[in-house]
C-alpha cells in the first residue's frame, strides 16, 4: 500500500496548494517513485499507460524545476517540450499544466493540426516555458522558423508505442535530432516493443527505471465480461446495453472511423443520443464531442482508439467494445478509461465469430479469462467455456444489482472501496529496474 503524500515529496508551496484543489492527496505509485528523481534531474524511463497518473509525475518535478530556474525563454523558443501523438492527449496534458501551475508565473501552449496556426505561431513568437505539441504540427512550425528548440532544458516522450503504432516514429526521430544534447529528458510507454526500447536507448542517460503493472492498475479492478453475438445483432445488444439505468456515461469503441459514424446514426434511429470523435472529424467537432460528454450533455460517445487517446473522464460508469480490437493492449487501453478517481467501471465487449481469435490474444495479454455474459436475447452458443472468476455468477445464474433484479447489463459490479485517488493507488505495483524492457514485441511492462 502507498502510504506517502504529496507533502512528503519535496514538492513546493505552490504545487502542493494546487494539488490540494484539485483533490488529490495521496500520489499514485509511479508518481510516488518518480517526482523526487525527476526534482534531482534524473532522465526516465517510465512504462506506464493512461490512467496511471503519469501526467502529474512528469508535471510537477517540471514545473518546479522551471520555476527554480525563472529564465525567459527566448523569442520563438521553449524550455519544455512534450511531445505526444494525439490532439485530445495534448489538450488533456496542456489542461493539466495550467491547472498545477495556477500558482505560478509559468507560460504555456499547445499546438497542433487540424486547426489554424496563426494563434498558435503568436504564443510562440514570444517564447514559452512549457510547449505541448503533436509531431506533424510542430515539424511544420519548425519548419516555418515559427520555432525553435536549441533553448530546450527538459523533453517528454509521451505514449511512445502508440507514435510507433500511428506511424510517427520517424517524425519523433526528426524532433530528437534537433534537440540539444545537454538536457533533462522522460521517455513514457504503456508497451515495450524493440523499435521502442531502441528509441529511449539512445534518448535517455542513466535513467530511472519505473514501471507500473497495467494488469494490477486496470484489468484486475474492472468487472469485465464478454456477449457472444453475431455480428448483425450488435447494433440491438448495444442499445440493449445502454438502456440500463446504471449506464450513466458510456464509451463505445469501433475499429474504424466508418464504423464509428454507423453506430452513431443507428443508435439515433432509436433515441439515443451519442457523438463520434475520430480522426475525419474536424478539431472543431472534436472539441465539442468531448465537451458535450465530459460535461455529461452527451451520455455516448463513441470512438476509435487513436482519436480516445487523449480522453481522461472521471465519470466513464462503462466501456463498450462494440468491435474488439485486433490488437491486445488497445484492450487495456480502452478498458482504462472507466474505474477512474475511485470509482467502479464496467467493461463490455462484443465478440462475433470472427473475433473470438482477438479474445484470445486479449486473455493471453492480460492472464485471465474474460467471464462470459449469457443473458442477453443475442446470445450465440458455442463460444469458449470460461469459469467466472471467484465471487462472479456462474453461467446460467443471473447477476444481482443489489435490488434484487439479476439483468446483466452492466449491473453487479464488483465493489472495491479501497481504491484512493485517480489511479486506484493500492492495486498498482511499481517495479524499478536498470534496464528497459526486453520482452516479446508489444509485450505490457
Amino acid at each position: 500500500m502507498n502510504s506517502k503524500t504529496f507533502d512528503q515529496l519535496d514538492l513546493i508551496e505552490p504545487l502542493l496548494r494546487a494539488v490540494h484543489a484539485e483533490g488529490y492527496n495521496n500520489p499514485t505509485p509511479i508518481q510516488a517513485a518518480s517526482i523526487p528523481e525527476l526534482i534531482a534531474g534524473r532522465d526516465l524511463l517510465g512504462c506506464a499507460q493512461t490512467g496511471t497518473g503519469k501526467t502529474a509525475a512528469f508535471a510537477l518535478p517540471i514545473i518546479q524545476r522551471l520555476n527554480a530556474q525563472p529564465r525567459k525563454a527566448p523569442p520563438r523558443g521553449v524550455r519544455t517540450l512534450i511531445l505526444t501523438p494525439t490532439r485530445e492527449l495534448a489538450a488533456q496534458i496542456g489542461d493539466s499544466f495550467k491547472a498545477y501551475s495556477r500558482f505560478l508565473r509559468l507560460s504555456h501552449t499547445v499546438i497542433f493540426g487540424g486547426v489554424g496556426q496563426m494563434p498558435q505561431v503568436r504564443s510562440l513568437s514570444r517564447g514559452v516555458d512549457v510547449l505541448v505539441a503533436t509531431p506533424g504540427r510542430l515539424l511544420d512550425l519548425i519548419g516555418q522558423r515559427h520555432l525553435r528548440l536549441d533553448s530546450l532544458e527538459i523533453f517528454v516522450l509521451d505514449e511512445a508505442d502508440r507514435m510507433l503504432d500511428m506511424g510517427f516514429i520517424h517524425d519523433v526521430r526528426r524532433v530528437i535530432a534537433l534537440l540539444p544534447k545537454n538536457r533533462q529528458s522522460l521517455f513514457f510507454s504503456a508497451t515495450m516493443p524493440p523499435d521502442i526500447v531502441r528509441l529511449s536507448a539512445s534518448m535517455l542517460t542513466d535513467p530511472i527505471n519505473v514501471a507500473v503493472d497495467p494488469h494490477a492498475s486496470t484489468v484486475e479492478l474492472i468487472d469485465q465480461r464478454v456477449m457472444f453475438v453475431s455480428r448483425s445483432d450488435k447494433r440491438d445488444l448495444l442499445r440493449h446495453v445502454l438502456s440500463d439505468a446504471s449506464v450513466t456515461r458510456a464509451l463505445v469503441f469501433t475499429r474504424t472511423k466508418h464504423g464509428a459514424d454507423k453506430v452513431v446514426k443507428q443508435l439515433g434511429l432509436g433515441k439515443v443520443q451519442a457523438e463520434a470523435i475520430h480522426g475525419n472529424k474536424s478539431q472543431t467537432n472534436r472539441t465539442r464531442a468531448m465537451d458535450n460528454f465530459r460535461r455529461g450533455r452527451t451520455r455516448v460517445l463513441v470512438a476509435t482508439d487513436i482519436a480516445a487517446r487523449g480522453i481522461d473522464v472521471d465519470s466513464i460508469s462503462h466501456v463498450v467494445n462494440y468491435d474488439l480490437p485486433n490488437i491486445a493492449e488497445s484492450y487495456v487501453h480502452r478498458i482504462g478509461r472507466t474505474a477512474r478517481a475511485g470509482k467502479e467501471g464496467v467493461a463490455v465487449s462484443f465478440c462475433d465469430t470472427e473475433e473470438r481469435p482477438y479474445l484470445k490474444d486479449i486473455e493471453r495479454l492480460i492472464g485471465q479469462k474474460v467471464p462470459v455474459e449469457t443473458d442477453h436475447p443475442w446470445h450465440v452458443s458455442g463460444g469458449p467455456s470460461l469459469k467466472p472468476r471467484e465471487g462472479q455468477a456462474e453461467k446460467g445464474q443471473h447477476r444481482s444489482n443489489g435490488n434484487g433484479n439479476g439483468n446483466g447489463n452492466g449491473k453487479g459490479r464488483r465493489r472495491n472501496h479501497s481504491r484512493p485517488g485517480k489511479a486506484g493507488h493500492d492495486a498498482q505495483r511499481v517495479s524499478r529496474r536498470s534496464e528497459p524492457g526486453k520482452g516479446a514485441q508489444h509485450k505490457s511492462c
